[in-house]
């Protein structure tokens, strides 16, 4: 590949509702840009975008002063007048965090205290509160926060695609970088695209991406499943709204949960086991290659050693329908295994440093010609505006107007 003349100014790759909110900012905030979205799928939102519970986070669970803690409010409110102006399903139901043993309570306090930092309004409740908003959920004391939020992640993608230029079943396999003149991409059908810039928001394979720009990502992803459940039709009236559990501190993942979607069926989950291959929404799907890359990575091993007995749990429960009805029955005592319908999975796209530790906010790295979004699991499609606006500022610094 060689570079010439431009066929557009800023090269996106990855149509989720990062790629895609980045795509709105560059051509918002520099209008007459010239950008286009690489996705290697047939549609837009085909993995993380639209594979989630739908939920818009308030903030209450992030380190005060990250990305995460700023961007969560932030972007909820901005996604809630988004799908008001354009008529895309959403509400704000407000949601319980429930503690259910006392084991849990100064969790709780602490989450309270935490929510209260990052600007996030929160109620505490005893049983009775509880009952008010949930009366078949369990729980000695809750958190009530008002401004979490649901909506069709998958629509706002349609929609922020829609005047965009958007090349489909487009993978990236190639990437030529030229310092001071631009980059050069080729495609899985052999069509080659130059532009000024590169913007790496491919998720599940942002990593490998980076590593194609000749930019050392400094972490690799691990794909991790997350794994749903339906409640039975004629059981989903035990769950009103959001119900969450009091989460482990040590894991970036929020626990199974109850969600009463906009369509009126309660999800419950997600659960977090590993995944074999990075786009394993199975555990019959393997990925050879893939999978020989992650076990050969060792942050993998120290992430085990460290936290094995909680993988060992998560992977119980997706093996064992028992296993995880005695979970959510921890907050839903009413259910029963047979209350539980199969509900298709999620993959989460997790950073992980070669010392084992999960990578705890929103990643975002630079380059000659590129910048990549390494780290953007949930809230980011709750945050999908702040994180575009500040991916499109970095470029657009890097990018005087001609």
């Amino acid at each position: 590949m060689t570079l010439a003349g431009y066929d557009c100014d800023v090269l996106v790759v990855g149509g989720g509702i990062v790629g895609l909110a980045t795509a709105h900012a560059l051509r918002a905030a520099r209008p007459g840009l010239a950008v286009t979205v690489l996705e290697k799928e047939p549609a837009p939102a085909w993995h993380q975008t639209g594979r989630n519970s739908g939920v818009l986070h308030s903030g209450v669970y992030y380190r005060p002063g990250s990305r995460k803690a700023r961007y969560a409010a932030r972007g909820a409110a901005e996604l809630v007048a988004f799908c008001a102006e354009r008529g895309i399903p959403h509400a704000v139901p407000g949601k319980l965090i429930v503690a259910t043993a006392p084991a849990e309570l100064p969790r709780l306090h602490e989450l309270a205290q935490r929510a209260r930092r990052n600007g996030v309004p929160v109620r505490e409740l005893g049983p009775a509160g509880i009952a008010e908003y949930e009366p078949a959920v369990a729980g000695i004391a809750a958190l009530r926060v008002e401004t979490t939020g649901q909506c069709d992640f998958a629509a706002v993608a349609r929609e922020l695609a829609r005047p965009l230029t958007l090349r489909r079943s487009a993978e990236v396999v190639a990437v030529d970088r030229r310092p001071g003149r631009g980059v050069a991409v080729r495609t899985t059908d052999g069509a080659v695209l130059r532009a000024r810039a590169l913007v790496n928001c491919a998720g599940l394979h942002s990593d490998r991406v980076a590593r194609l720009a000749g930019d050392e990502p400094g972490v690799r992803i691990v794909p991790f499943r997350g794994e749903f459940h339906l409640l039975r039709p004629e059981r989903a009236k035990l769950v009103r709204g959001l119900v969450y559990p009091v989460p482990d501190p040590a894991f970036p993942f929020l626990g199974v949960h109850l969600t009463a979607g906009l369509d009126g069926a309660v999800h419950i989950g997600p659960n977090a086991v590993p995944a074999l291959a990075r786009e394993g929404y199975r555990w019959r799907t393997v990925r050879p290659r893939e999978l020989a890359g992650t076990v050969a990575y060792p942050g993998v091993w120290k992430l085990a050693r460290r936290h094995w007995r909680y993988g060992a749990g998560e992977v119980r429960r997706s093996l064992s329908r028992r296993a995880c009805t005695a979970a959510v029955r921890r907050l839903l005592p009413e259910i029963t295994e047979n209350d539980l319908l199969p509900a298709p999975a999620g993959v989460r796209a997790q950073a992980v440093r070669p010392d084992g530790t999960l990578a705890d906010d929103f990643e975002i790295a630079e380059g000659p010609h590129t910048v990549h979004v390494l780290n953007a699991p949930s809230p980011a499609a709750t945050a999908c505006f702040p994180i575009g606006r500040e991916v499109a500022a970095r470029v657009l610094r890097a990018m005087p107007e001609r």
